[in-house]
């Protein structure tokens, strides 16, 4: 009978005290070994950082000496015998210099005084140059050298003093290919850090190249490139140190490991004590082990219902790229793109409109643009299929992130691209969204707009390009620059509803920063906007805000749109102040100080307008609503001033501004106004002192798409006003001499827009029942909403 027998027919024993002993010493050696590399990474932190210290410096040296090499070719071109001769004749001077000065892309020679750089259109000329040829002006010394984007490549533009006997005669402006600095700092390796070349200190400053690591955070400081705007930052080394900062402790550790391992090695190799023979085991037989029951074979995959093992899966084969689907000419506006986010306006059409900007952009020579969206929901989905279409165009792309509108037309100046796309829906409900774009410094408005979607119906738009992108802030520039031009004399407490939309972000800031005493009311960005729809011109919006005023004691209530780019104005007593009035407080302030000036205003304002206009020396323009329209007039009449009964206010007086409509901005300049009043009266005080009159505000109503259009052209036909002045130069707006009322057709929205406006209220009335006697007779059902 079979039988086991003790220790025969057994495999080798496991001696566990054994194979534990080798673990432990295995794992303390590694321990030790990777303490001690920790230990030689701490020691060689403070070597790594000196050779990327050495290399930072190096590229300075090596781009300074760059710059100085053509500032010495500027130095022996202008003691030219022939263009000292022709110094105060520009033109001639200037055609000299080009020739002594092969490399120079563009050279241009101005007047000591810089008269034609102070008369000049700036949105023309460039912002950026005119302050770096002012900056000139009352200095002892040369303006840095900085950079600008023109002609698809940046430059290095300089300014120089054309000096004869000591005495400056002219100063020349230079621009030179920004590659000689580009090749020399490439030329220098990083050492294993990270290199960036920038213009500006600071680290919001604009980044112009980088080399090296991804890695390691850029210092707070960088080294300035003698005679420019320019810093090389640099970027230490970040080595893998996971265990405290400290060499002796690295060492302690590793010795210990090192030596704990050792001693187990050795405690493993002595000799085993000789252990007394183990008695007999009993002698088993194979009848006596007890049988355990035979467990049931295994189920089938069928009979427990469970899917048998999927072998594993390859990766999907890449998809071909989809026909781009038609995109819904309703979203293109008359100065925008609007459309439901998803519906009418989806991913694929966001992606094909980027790269009909992207086209516009290649026509003229423009490849680098700004982006920046509000807080929507659908916003980041749509920017983004936005910043592919460009990228695919060529077009290299600046991301701002959650901004307000004002935010981005700033940095197209602030980053000198010209160009910007802001993603906004605006003061619309929460599930639209839409562009705002600026292209070369213009803002698309009509046809510009609707060649986009030409562009896009007729195919054939750029692809296969690449674009680059980064991620850049412009907050802080933009809170700097107003709080630089902008102070309030006496301190004011104001409650700031942003609505949950982006202005939450940057309103306060600003307020806080120019000496205001701010109360945030929904200020946290939320895309749902769950308290009230940001749109500050529909009274309903306000309630929340007036409470809070009267609540806290407050002396002004500011309220913002969903992109930042309009301005609501409550008083204490719970008076909403219509931006028609603000107009003529900012009209007296800006005419104060250019008398004769051009003031625009949009149909939609109040008839005392013009009078308050007039009586401060000014110019007055009504002019159609639209924020694109306004702007482009602004440039035609070179106006300092415009505003819109949306909300819309456009500064460009004495360059203090961009002219672009900004509600942050306009909210800044009413405080400074306010606080400055001579006579210490209170916002509400100083408002009384303005022409009032009885009117409503815009009243809207909402239509099917398309009709607004159609049933204008039927009322501009028929409609016919006993008495009264017609302007049809947006809608239909009859004027008494007591009062006026306007319908037109909403750009933003499927809707018609009415306005009323009055000496009293018996005379409001008799306006809005020769309105209603006329709509009816275009459409006897329409339901009239006032």
């Amino acid at each position: 009978m079979a039988r086991i027998a003790g220790g025969e027919g057994r495999g080798p024993r496991v001696d566990v005290r054994q194979l534990l002993t080798l673990v432990g010493a295995t794992v303390l050696i590694v321990a030790g070994a990777f303490c001690a590399w920790q230990a030689w990474l701490i020691a060689d932190e403070e070597n790594a950082a000196a050779k990327v210290r050495e290399a930072q410096a190096q590229a300075v040296r090596d781009l300074s000496s760059e710059y100085a090499s053509l500032r010495q070719q500027f130095q022996a071109a202008v003691n030219d015998p022939a263009l000292l001769a022709a110094i105060d004749d520009h033109a001639a001077a200037a055609a000299r210099l080009r020739a002594l000065l092969p490399t120079a892309q563009v050279v241009e020679v101005y007047s000591p005084g810089l008269d034609e750089v102070v008369r000049a259109n700036y949105r023309e000329f460039g912002y950026a140059k005119a302050a770096q040829l002012m900056a000139a002006l009352g200095s002892t010394e040369p303006p840095p050298a900085s950079t600008r984007g023109g002609e698809g490549k940046r430059r290095l533009s300089v300014v120089e003093p054309m000096q004869v006997g000591g005495v400056t005669r002219a100063w020349a402006w230079l621009e030179y290919p920004f590659d000689g600095l580009a090749s020399r700092f490439e030329a220098v390796p990083p050492r294993g850090g990270r290199l960036e070349l920038r213009q500006g200190d600071g680290p919001y400053s604009l980044s112009l190249m980088a080399e090296g690591s991804k890695s390691g955070d850029v210092g707070a400081e960088g080294q300035r490139i003698a005679g420019t705007a320019l810093y090389v930052f640099a970027a230490m080394p970040r080595a893998f140190i996971v265990i405290p900062h400290s060499e002796v402790l690295a060492a302690l550790l590793a010795l210990i490991g090192l030596g704990g391992g050792a001693f187990l090695l050795w405690s493993r190799s002595r000799p085993a004590p000789v252990a007394a023979p183990e008695p007999e085991e009993k002698e088993v037989m194979v009848a006596d082990v007890q049988r355990k029951p035979r467990l049931p074979p295994s189920p089938a995959p069928g009979d427990m219902g469970a899917a048998p093992e999927a072998p594993a899966r390859a990766a999907p084969a890449r998809a071909p790229v989809a026909t781009p689907a038609a995109v819904d000419p309703a979203i293109f506006r008359a100065y925008d793109i609007r459309g439901v986010a998803g519906d009418t306006l989806t991913v694929d059409a966001a992606r094909q409109i980027g790269q009909a900007i992207g086209a516009v952009m290649l026509e003229r020579d423009l490849r680098e643009t700004v982006v920046g969206r509000d807080g929507r929901l659908s916003g980041p989905e749509l920017a983004g299929a936005l910043i592919d279409g460009l990228r695919d165009a060529g077009i290299d792309v600046i991301d701002l992130g959650v901004v307000p509108s004002p935010l981005v037309y700033f940095a197209c100046f602030q980053f000198g691209t010209g160009c910007g796309v802001a993603v906004t829906g605006s003061h619309n409900p929460p599930d639209h969204n839409g562009f705002k774009i600026v292209v070369g410094g213009e803002t698309l408005a009509e046809d510009a707009i609707a060649d986009l979607y030409r562009r896009i119906a007729g195919g054939g738009l750029p692809t296969g390009g690449h674009g680059s992108w980064r991620e850049q802030s412009v907050v802080d520039a933009y809170v700097n620059r107003v709080a630089d031009d902008v102070s309030t004399q006496r301190r004011m407490k104001i409650v700031v509803d942003a609505g949950n939309g982006a202005a939450g972000l940057v309103a306060p800031r600003v307020l806080e920063e120019i000496g205001c005493e701010v109360v945030p009311l929904y200020c946290d960005v939320d895309g749902r906007f769950p308290n009230h729809h940001p749109d500050p011109s529909d009274p309903h919006n306000l309630g929340d805000l007036i409470a809070a005023v009267h609540t806290i004691g407050a002396d002004l209530g500011i309220a913002f749109d969903g992109d930042g780019d309009r301005l609501g104005v409550v008083t204490p007593g719970g008076e909403i102040i219509f931006p028609d009035r603000l107009l003529m407080l900012y009209a007296q302030d800006v005419l104060a100080r250019n008398p004769g000036a051009t003031v625009i205003y949009d149909v939609k304002c109040t008839g005392h307008l013009r009078k308050v206009i007039q009586d401060a020396a000014g110019v007055p323009l009504m002019w159609r609503t639209g924020h694109s329209l306004i702007k482009a007039k602004m440039r035609d009449t070179g106006a300092a001033l415009a505003g819109e009964m949306s909300g819309h206010f456009f500064f460009a007086d004495n360059n203090r501004w961009y002219g672009f409509d900004d509600g942050v901005y306009a909210a800044a300049r009413l405080m400074e106004i306010l606080a400055a009043d001579l006579e210490d009266r209170t916002p509400a005080e100083i408002f009384d002192g303005l022409p009032k009159s009885v009117s409503t505000p815009e009243i809207r109503l909402p239509m099917a798409e398309g009709v607004p259009a159609r049933f204008m052209e039927a009322f501009r036909a028929k409609a016919s006003f006993d008495e009264a002045r017609i302007s049809t130069l947006d809608g239909v707006r009859a004027d008494w001499p007591d009062g006026w009322g306007l319908v037109r057709a909403s750009n933003t929205s499927p809707a018609l827009v009415f306005r009323f406006d009055a000496d009293n209220a018996k005379v409001l009335e008799r306006v809005k029942q020769a309105f209603r006697l006329q709509l009816h007779a275009v459409d006897a059902k329409l339901p009239v909403p006032f």
